[in-house]
């Protein structure tokens, strides 16, 4: 069975405490950039998952822990997509309301 390490993005900030922006950098990704990867990668989570259960029915996978935990992970991911929008929605919702 393949451990995967954590995908963490690293902290960026400055010990100094100065704000100077580095023009040498590398400008961030927008939050439709991170939105769009995070749906991609909970799509490609559904389709591991898919073909692991087709493999296990052709008799290609015999240990079952894996089409599990294939499963599971991509039920995971779903779910904490649909709370996220659940948030987001709401979220939403809530500055409608807001009276000007």
């Amino acid at each position: 069975m393949k451990i995967e390490a954590l995908k963490m993005l690293p902290v960026k900030g400055t010990l100094t405490g100065t704000s100077a922006v580095d023009s040498s950098q590398q400008p961030e990704k927008a939050f439709g950039e991170y939105l769009k990867d995070a749906l991609t990668s909970v799509n490609n989570l559904q389709g591991e998952s898919r073909q692991a259960s087709l493999n296990l029915a052709a008799g290609k996978i015999e240990d079952v822990a894996e089409v599990t935990i294939a499963a599971e992970k991509a039920s995971i991911a779903l779910q904490l997509t649909m709370q996220v929008r659940n948030k987001v929605v709401d979220a939403y919702q809530e500055v409608m309301r807001m009276q000007v």
